[in-house]
C-alpha cells in the first residue's frame, strides 16, 4: 500500500513538473517596437513573441505618438519611457513620454516632459529608477531626469553640455548607461565615453572623466558584462569594436580592437547596437550597409573577443537589435525595409538561423518586457 502511495505522489509531482516546464517553454513575452514616424508608423507598436515557435503576432499601436525612436522599461518592469519629438517649446523641440504599463501590456501616459535642450535619441535608466538619460545627437548633450515614485519624470532636468569639451569636434552624445559607478554616455563626435558620477543629486565629471578613442571612430553603444570589468563600444564610423578592461584604480584601458566587416566588403559602413548574451558568452554587433550581425565568442577570463561569423539580417540598415528574455532568439530591428526579422540563436556556437519577417513600418528600437 505504501508503495502504491509512493507512485501515485511522484507521478503527481512529475505531472506538475512537466506542466511547468511547459509553460516555460511555450511562455510568451510582449515586445515594444519604436519607429520613426516619417513613414506609415503612428508611433509605438507592441507584438505578442512565442519563445517556443519565434514568431510574432498580435500587433497593436500601443501609443501614438511622434518618432519614438528609443524605448527603455523600468527596472521594476511597470513604467515605459520613450523619446518624443515635439514641437520647439523654449529651448527644446524633444521630450521624454513617461508610461504606465498596464494590464494586457497597454500603455497609459504620465506625462511628457521637454528635456533641457534637443530631441533626444537614446534613453537610459538607474537600477534603481530614479534616474533616466536622455542624450540627444543633435544637441550635443544629455538631459538627467529624476523619477518620481509613480513613475512621473519630473520637470527642469539636469543639462549636461557636451558642445563646452572640445573646440575642434562637434559633440553628438548619442546613448547613456547608468552603472554603480555614476553615468556613462558614448559621445560619438567627440570620440569618447564620458564618465559622469553622482554628488548631492547632480551627475559630475568622474575622475576618468573620458574614455577616448581614436579620432574618427565613433562610439555609437556599448555594453558591459556582467561584473562591469569590461567594456565593448561599437564604432559607428570605423566599423571597430573596442574591448576596454577596468584596472584597479576604476579606470577602463584599452584592451582590443576588432573589426566588424568581412574583409572584401567595400559599401557603405554604418555600425548601430552592442549586446551581449544573458551568460556573457557571445557578443552581438549590428552593421548597417553591409546588413549583417557580427557575432563574436567571448573569452571568460580575459573578455577578449574571436570571431564566430557574419549572418545577413534579411533586411536593410539593421539599427537596433534584441534578444528575447529566454536568449534563444535575436529580432533585429531593419528601418529601410520595415520589417523586424527573427533569428533562432545556438546557444553553444552563438551562430543564428533566420526564421521568419513581420513587416512594421520604419522600426528603429526592440524593448522586451520580462515579467
Amino acid at each position: 500500500m505504501k508503495n502504491y502511495a509512493l507512485i501515485i505522489i511522484s507521478s503527481i509531482i512529475l505531472f506538475c513538473s512537466c506542466n511547468d516546464n511547459s509553460k516555460k517553454e511555450n511562455k510568451s513575452y510582449t515586445l515594444y517596437v519604436g519607429t520613426f514616424t516619417n513613414n506609415e508608423s503612428e508611433g509605438i507598436y507592441s507584438y505578442t513573441f512565442n519563445t517556443n515557435t519565434g514568431t510574432l503576432s498580435n500587433k497593436k499601436l500601443a501609443a501614438k505618438l511622434t518618432d519614438p525612436s528609443f524605448l527603455i522599461i523600468s527596472p521594476n518592469k511597470k513604467y515605459l519611457y520613450s523619446v518624443n519629438k515635439i514641437e520647439k517649446s523654449k529651448n527644446s523641440n524633444g521630450a521624454v513620454v513617461a508610461f504606465k504599463i498596464e494590464e494586457n501590456n497597454a500603455l497609459k501616459q504620465i506625462n511628457n516632459t521637454p528635456t533641457a535642450n534637443a530631441y533626444g535619441c537614446h534613453v537610459g535608466i538607474s537600477k534603481d529608477g530614479k534616474y533616466l538619460a536622455s542624450s540627444s545627437y543633435g544637441g550635443g548633450s544629455i538631459s538627467v531626469f529624476n523619477i518620481n515614485e509613480n513613475g512621473a519624470l519630473l520637470p527642469n532636468p539636469q543639462f549636461i553640455n557636451h558642445k563646452i569639451l572640445d573646440t575642434l569636434k562637434i559633440a553628438k552624445a548619442h546613448a547613456s548607461k547608468f552603472t554603480k559607478d555614476g553615468l556613462f554616455t558614448a559621445d560619438l563626435g567627440l570620440d569618447a565615453i564620458k564618465r559622469y558620477q553622482l554628488k548631492d543629486n547632480k551627475f559630475i565629471p568622474a575622475e576618468q572623466a573620458s574614455i577616448n578613442l581614436p579620432d574618427g571612430a565613433g562610439p555609437r553603444h556599448f555594453t558591459f558584462n556582467k561584473n562591469k570589468n569590461i567594456l565593448y563600444v561599437i564604432n559607428e564610423l570605423n566599423a571597430t569594436i573596442t574591448v576596454f578592461k577596468k584596472d584597479t584604480k576604476g579606470n577602463y584601458v584599452e584592451l582590443e580592437v576588432k573589426n566588424t566587416l568581412a574583409p572584401d566588403y567595400k559599401g557603405q559602413k554604418s555600425c548601430a547596437d552592442i549586446h551581449l548574451s544573458n551568460d556573457g558568452k557571445f557578443l552581438y554587433g549590428s552593421n548597417r550597409g553591409e546588413n549583417t550581425i557580427v557575432i563574436f565568442k567571448v573569452d571568460a577570463d580575459t573578455g577578449k573577443l574571436t570571431l564566430v561569423g557574419r549572418e545577413s539580417v534579411h533586411g536593410d540598415w539593421p539599427r537596433n537589435f534584441a534578444l528575447d528574455p529566454t536568449n534563444k532568439f535575436l529580432l533585429v530591428a531593419n528601418q529601410k525595409s520595415d520589417n523586424i526579422t527573427v533569428f533562432k540563436r545556438d546557444s553553444e556556437k552563438g551562430t543564428l538561423t533566420f526564421l521568419q519577417e513581420v513587416k512594421t513600418p520604419t522600426p528603429v528600437c526592440l524593448e522586451f518586457l520580462d515579467l
